[in-house]
């Protein structure tokens, strides 16, 4: 799924690139991924509107529009938004948004996981997970003094409770692991026995994760794509993510992969070694 560093990557790519482009038309290929409002009330909405750039929080792509309005996506596993000076063919296109120029806007999602919003002004209490995003990394709201507090008499493991959008935004499966790697926390310690030292180390690490990923135009696996139709190249700088039954590239310990709350989670055995773990 693409995280805060991949969104925030594609954002960068449309920001200038659509910012003053009319919306012509829309091809909508998939009416079941738009979630609000009707097929026929989006196309309306949106078609002789003027793009005003691109802003992004946590997870969610956010397009506002000239009349305050504001088109919103939430790419899941496998969507892209890719921007076109002329039409190129997509097979996994579900939305296409004609611009002025012959350019195009086409949103693809091979798996169709994604969702996409249309919001007047006021209206983002619509999408829950955004109406409820906690601080995100590299924000003034993110603080040791914040992430203390969401830490505070919580009993689930480290690794869960860094997921949850609520008390952190933007952070996911790869971020997750890669900054409990860089703070040398056991992803099964319990979020409330994490010491004070811990909790700076954690906090530092996952700024440093975040703007890195974002340094390097996100991490691609398989299917993120940035707002050029190119791939992110992180992965090659992960680690722990990805790498199980690799050597840790600071001890040389093989990387071992486990499940936490149900999601694949990699780590090193010795980096992060922890008599707390349970």
């Amino acid at each position: 799924m693409p995280e805060m560093p991949e969104v925030e990557t594609i954002r960068r790519g449309l920001n200038n690139k659509l910012c003053g482009r009319k919306i012509m038309n829309v091809d909508i290929l998939l009416g079941r991924q738009i979630k609000w409002p009707t097929t026929e009330y989006f196309r309306a909405m949106v078609t002789g509107r003027t793009f005003c750039g691109a802003s992004r929080i946590g997870k969610y792509l956010l397009l506002p529009l000239d009349d305050g309005s504001e088109i919103v996506f939430h790419l899941r596993m496998t969507g892209h938004i890719v921007f076109h000076e002329q039409p190129q063919e997509d097979k996994y296109a579900r939305i296409r948004f004609l611009l002025d120029g012959n350019a195009t806007l086409v949103y693809g999602d091979s798996r169709t996981l994604g969702c996409v919003w249309g919001l007047k002004r006021g209206e983002r209490h619509r999408i829950k997970g955004l109406a409820e995003m906690g601080a995100e990394p590299l924000s003034d709201a993110f603080t040791v003094s914040y992430l203390q507090n969401v830490c505070a008499k919580r009993k689930l493991k480290i690794k869960q409770l860094i997921l949850e959008q609520k008390a952190i935004g933007g952070i996911g499966n790869i971020y997750a692991d890669e900054a409990l790697f860089a703070a040398k926390i056991n992803p099964l310690t319990v979020a409330d026995a994490l010491t004070g030292a811990e909790l700076t180390r954690l906090h530092d690490a996952i700024n440093k994760v975040i703007a890195d990923g974002i340094n390097d135009g996100g991490t691609t696996f398989r299917d993120y794509q940035n707002a050029d139709g190119g791939q992110g190249h992180h992965a090659e700088n992960l680690f722990v993510y990805g790498r199980a039954g690799k050597p840790c590239k600071i001890c040389g310990a093989p990387i071992e992969k486990i499940t936490v709350g149900g999601r694949g989670t990699h780590f090193c055995p010795v980096c992060q070694k922890s008599e707390r773990a349970k």
